[in-house]
């Protein structure tokens, strides 16, 4: 994993009502809408996070089916584990998305939303998901492209190196650009690509852009040559454009749905 961010329960308290916004609410179901998780399958979630997408696969797959969510941040599993307790046929544990174990071919159904951009081995973790996929088993991913945003700024350098700087945080900013040919490296068969947009002006005062000011921030502090001074003058200019109805951020998303050839159990 990518070594520039801490997931310490701050943080994942911060994420966890991040997800709870209408442009994550937006992006989960539509995620849970293309993986269309069936009763009775066995289903694995790489990174779960909270668990928000993990309780929603776990209604997906009912009793007769199984979940797994893996996480390798311990109060992100706390979070998942109480979210998704109602579910006796789910299982939140400590797991490596490079790593994950186990015995192959055992799930019909895997799940990553925004996760392997943090991992370093990102072949590794591909091969990985198409191991433990069965023969006609799926899989969702979902990454960001850091480099698609555009974000308004009187001050474009500042912006620039701003977001650059953010980067360092990231093993593979720019990942849904070369994500269909690794996965094809691996054996798996590319079906559909779908864009995630979110987008969000002066009246998304809690939205996606709001929590990434104040992490944005904190972060680039020391890197890419941005002082405090200049941190703190970015995120006062970014309020001063929401109270002057002048804000604009977007960013795109991309769902990558693929299947490991043969036939289905």
């Amino acid at each position: 994993m990518s070594t520039g961010l801490s997931f310490d329960p701050g943080m994942s308290a911060l994420l966890e009502a991040q997800y709870t916004r209408p442009a994550m609410v937006l992006r989960r179901a539509r995620a849970l809408e293309l993986a269309d998780p069936k009763l009775g399958e066995d289903v694995l979630d790489v990174g779960c996070g909270p668990g928000f997408l993990t309780a929603d696969l776990s209604a997906g797959v009912g009793e007769n089916g199984s979940v797994l969510g893996i996480d390798q941040s311990e109060s992100m599993l706390e979070l998942a584990r109480k979210r998704c307790d109602g579910y006796p046929q789910t299982r939140i544990e400590g797991g490596d998305a490079a790593a994950i174990g186990g015995e192959d071919a055992r799930f019909d159904l895997v799940v990553s939303t925004q996760v392997l951009e943090y991992v370093a081995d990102i072949d590794r973790a591909l091969g990985e998901i198409a191991r433990v996929l069965r023969p006609g088993g799926r899989t969702l991913l979902l990454a960001t492209d850091w480099r698609s945003v555009a974000w308004y700024s009187s001050d474009e350098s500042r912006m620039d190196r701003m977001l650059r700087a953010w980067e360092e945080h990231l093993a593979h900013p720019t990942l849904p650009r070369t994500l269909g040919k690794r996965l094809e490296n691996v054996g798996l068969e590319v079906t559909r690509i779908d864009r995630h947009s979110i987008l969000e002006g002066a009246d998304d005062r809690t939205g996606y852009s709001a929590m990434l000011i104040g992490s944005i921030a904190g972060f680039a502090i020391g890197r890419q040559g941005i002082t405090e001074e200049e941190a703190r003058a970015w995120a006062a200019e970014q309020e001063a454009l929401r109270a002057d109805r002048a804000f604009h951020f977007s960013i795109g998303q991309y769902y990558f749905s693929a299947v490991r050839p043969g036939s289905a159990r």
